[in-house]
């Protein structure tokens, strides 16, 4: 962005200019230069995993970022399209269960499934880079409330949306996520901003070593295992050769509330806080960092602090588990 600012005229000038003028002059004095800021440079980075842009990529691109609502349950088994995902947060829904919001960005692929409905836990995430969600729908309390948070979303009737004949519904719903994508692309290009304060690939983390750990929800539990390819989640539904290849798995403990409504078989449904400040758990290279995480407001990025400063995640692919905190009923776990 270009800002344009009017140099100050240094008082012996100004004393200088009155004084011809009162002479009589009819020379006017010159007007003060125009200095103009330097512009912003967009950062050469991918805004979903800190990673440099490489070749002929560009991370200021024409199209949102685009959020798939992917089911974590074994009746969305196999789930289709994980790892071509940036960015994957893991969110309680009713039952204590989990569904998954995958980020594309840096890459946007032609088959994401299946696809499931939103929450008002998603405002805080998908907000803070202005993300266009793929979704079955919401009840119409949470339409209304993504609607007056700006958040914009397609569904089944939209581009690239399609039924798969050799799945059961719900869990059959299906999107080209690079067809929808290019119905949103609006010809001016930009870069969304970071959506964690990212490091450098090769940076060190320095804490306790973490090899394995348990996000529980509830009714549902997130296993992963470290690896010198990163962490493995052991309970994945993904398809065989498509898990999310997570780098880095960043824990953040959160509140829970009740989002006033109840699903169609009678369990409250939960919403996520996901602004305020909690703790966090930052697992990477087989090692865990704790710190703290804060949100100013549901659109607002998340920074993560120590007690030493800022904590950074290393670039790459990140998993973020939203587990409750001990007073909404989940734990986390870990060991060597």
């Amino acid at each position: 962005m270009k800002i344009r600012t009017r140099a100050a005229l240094p008082a012996a000038l100004i004393a200088l200019s009155l004084s011809l003028a009162a002479c009589g002059g009819d020379e006017e004095p010159e007007a003060a230069e125009e200095t103009t800021a330097p512009a912003e440079e967009a950062p050469a980075t991918w805004p979903l995993t800190g990673l440099e842009a490489t070749g002929k990529q560009d991370p200021e691109q024409d199209r949102p970022v685009m959020v798939a609502k992917i089911d974590n349950t074994g009746g969305s088994a196999p789930q289709v399209g994980l790892d071509s995902a940036d960015l994957v947060v893991e969110e309680l829904v009713e039952g204590g269960v989990t569904r998954l919001a995958a980020f594309y960005y840096s890459e946007v692929p032609d088959l994401v499934g299946p696809i499931r409905s939103m929450r008002a836990s998603d405002i805080g995430i998908v907000a803070p880079v202005d993300a266009t969600v793929a979704t079955s729908g919401a009840a119409q309390v949470t339409l209304d409330r993504l609607k007056d948070a700006g958040v914009t979303w397609v569904t089944e009737g939209s581009a690239g949306f399609s039924r798969d004949s050799g799945r059961s519904a719900p869990y059959n719903l299906m999107v080209d996520l690079a067809e929808a994508a290019k119905k949103q692309e609006d010809g001016e290009t930009a870069r969304p901003d970071d959506y964690l304060p990212w490091g450098s690939a090769d940076d060190e983390v320095k804490g306790k070593p973490a090899g394995t750990l348990t996000a529980d929800f509830g009714s549902h539990a997130t296993e992963w295992s470290y690896s010198k390819d990163g962490y493995t989640n052991q309970n994945s539904f993904a398809e065989e050769g498509s898990q999310f290849p997570a780098e880095s798995v960043l824990v953040l403990r959160v509140e829970v509330g009740d989002a006033g409504y109840t699903d169609p078989a009678g369990n409250p449904v939960p919403e996520t806080k996901f602004e305020g400040s909690g703790d966090a758990l930052l697992f990477h290279d087989g090692k865990v960092v704790k710190g703290t995480w804060a949100k100013d407001s549901l659109e607002s990025a998340l920074q993560l602090e120590t007690a030493d400063g800022e904590l950074t995640v290393p670039a790459g692919k990140v998993w973020i588990e939203l587990v409750p905190n001990d007073a909404s009923g989940g734990s986390v776990t870990y060991s060597k």
